[in-house]
C-alpha cells in the first residue's frame, strides 16, 4: 500500500476525481536516475506493507497510475515473497519503501473472527472486515506511530470516492468496469476513512493497467490477480470441530458431519448422502451442532435482517423504507429490495464487537462541510424484502445495498 506524500507535502485535486493529486508547486520529489520509469513529477511517498501485503505503486502528473499485479491471495505464507515484490517495485520507481508488520494484529482479529464465525455455523468475510480494520485502519495508525504524515491513502481496489456537497457525505462509487468492481469489499468504511482515500484505478480498466504497467517495465506487471482471502484449504485455518448428526427439515437424521465448519449454507458437494435428488444444505445450528438439508426450493429466502449497518451515501429515515438494490455476496446479481432501518436492533452475536477501525479517523482532515454523523444515533440494523425470492442467502455474509453507482451502505446478514 502507499502513503502520499511524505510529511509537510501537499496534494491539489478533489480525492473524489478518482484521479491521483499532484504535488503542489514548492513540494519536493523523489527520483531515481537509474529508473526506467518515464521522467515525471512523482509523489516521494514511503510504501508501506503489511500482512497481508498488496504491491502497489505511485502515480505522475499525466494522472496515470501503474499498478504492480495482485497477490493470489490476501493471506498465506508467501509474506516474505511478497514484501521483496513490493520492495522492488519502490526501488524501480523511486520511492522509499517501508514496512508496518500487522501480522500480530491481524491473527487477533481477523482470524480470530474468522474462527468464530465458522464456530458459530455462519459463513464469514474476512475482506471486508480487513479493509475497515487492518487496511485502512491500524495500518495508519501505525504511520501516525513512527512520526509520518500523509494527505491521502491510494490503495490498488478498483472502486471511486466523491465528495457531494449537497449531503456532506463521502460517497463510494462502483469502479468504472463492472466486472472489476470492488466496492462491495469497501462498504464498511468510514466517511474519516473514505474522506482520505484515493483509488485511482476506479477509472481504469484492468487491461489499461496492465498496460500501462507493462510501459513502465514494472516487475511484477504479469503477475496473476488475487483470487481470494487464501489460496488454500480454509478449514486448515480452522480448530478441528465436533461430528454430528446432519438432518432433513423434517428432524429425520440422514447421517453424521465432521465439523459444522466444513459447511455453508448452499453447499451441495460433500454431504456424504445418497439420494434420487439434489440436496443442499439449508441451515447450520451451531447450538445443537446440527447441518440441515433440503432441496433447491428450500434455499430459497425472501426476507432477512442485515445487522451493524454502516451508513455511507445518505443517513436513513427511522421505520422508512428504502427503495434499493442488494448485493447478498461479491459474487451475487444486484437484487431488487426493500430495507427498512431499524434502531436497538438484535444486535446478533455475527462477530465479537462492532468493526474496530483502530482510531483511524484521528486527525484526518475533512471537508468544512462535511457531516459526521454521530454513529450511536444512527439505525444499527435492518429488514430487508427482496422483490424476488433468492437462493442461499446466507448469514455471516455481508449485504451492499446500492443505488447505482452510489454505495448506500452496508452490513452482515442475518436470517
Amino acid at each position: 500500500m502507499k502513503i502520499t506524500p511524505e510529511k509537510g507535502q501537499r496534494i491539489e485535486g478533489a480525492s473524489g476525481s478518482g484521479q491521483p493529486g499532484r504535488l503542489k508547486e514548492g513540494a519536493t520529489t523523489s527520483r531515481n536516475k537509474t529508473s526506467q520509469y518515464p521522467p515525471v513529477e512523482k509523489l516521494s511517498a514511503p510504501t508501506f506493507e503489511s500482512p497481508p501485503p498488496s504491491s502497489i505503486t505511485g502515480d505522475d502528473s499525466a494522472n496515470k497510475i501503474s499498478r504492480a499485479g495482485r497477490r493470489l491471495s490476501c493471506f498465506g505464507d508467501d509474506s516474505e515473497e511478497e514484501v521483496r515484490e513490493a520492495e522492488a517495485v519502490a526501488r524501480h520507481i523511486g520511492i522509499p519503501f517501508q514496512v508496518v508488520d500487522l501480522s500480530r494484529e491481524y491473527e487477533g482479529r481477523i482470524l480470530s473472527y474468522f474462527r468464530s464465525e465458522y464456530a458459530r455455523g455462519r459463513t464469514p468475510n474476512p475482506c471486508v472486515r480487513c479493509n475497515a480494520e487492518i487496511k485502512f485502519g491500524l495500518l495508519l495508525e501505525g504511520c501516525r506511530k513512527l512520526g509520518l504524515d500523509y494527505d491521502y491513502f491510494a490503495t490498488g481496489h478498483y472502486a471511486r470516492v466523491r465528495f457531494e456537497a449537497r449531503t456532506g457525505r463521502w460517497l463510494l462509487l462502483k469502479a468504472r468496469e463492472a466486472a472489476k468492481d470492488q466496492s462491495y469489499f469497501l462498504s464498511l468504511l468510514s466517511q474519516e476513512q473514505l474522506g482520505r482515500s484515493l483509488f485511482p484505478l476506479g477509472e481504469l480498466s484492468k487491461v489499461e493497467v496492465r498496460k500501462i504497467a507493462r510501459e513502465n517495465n514494472l516487475p511484477v506487471s504479469e503477475k496473476e490477480e488475487s483470487q481470494d482471502f487464501y489460496a488454500g484449504d480454509y478449514r486448515k485455518l480452522l480448530p478441528k470441530g465436533k461430528p454430528g448428526p446432519i438432518k432433513d427439515l423434517s428432524g429425520k437424521v440422514l447421517g453424521q458431519h465432521d465439523g459444522i465448519e466444513n459447511y455453508t449454507v448452499g453447499q451441495r458437494r460433500g454431504l456424504g448422502i445418497a439420494s434420487g435428488s439434489r440436496l443442499y444444505v439449508v441451515r447450520i445450528e451451531a447450538e445443537t451442532n446440527t447441518v440441515y438439508i433440503g432441496k433447491e426450493k428450500d434455499l430459497m429466502t425472501q426476507k432477512f435482517k442485515v445487522d451493524n449497518l454502516n451508513w455511507i451515501a445518505r443517513l436513513p429515515e427511522f421505520g422508512k423504507g428504502i427503495e434499493a438494490r442488494v448485493k447478498v455476496r461479491h459474487k451475487s446479481p444486484e437484487l431488487e429490495c426493500r430495507l427498512l432501518p431499524r434502531k436497538s436492533g438484535p444486535q446478533s452475536e455475527i462477530f465479537s464487537g462492532k468493526v474496530d477501525r483502530g482510531g483511524a479517523g484521528a486527525g484526518r482532515a475533512t471537508p468544512e462541510k462535511a457531516i459526521s454523523a454521530d454513529v450511536s444515533v444512527l439505525p444499527d440494523w435492518g429488514e430487508v424484502t427482496l422483490l424476488t425470492p433468492y437462493k442461499a442467502v446466507t448469514p455471516g455474509q455481508v449485504a451492499v445495498f446500492y443505488e447505482g453507482e452510489v454505495v448506500l451502505a452496508g452490513g452482515f446478514i442475518d436470517l
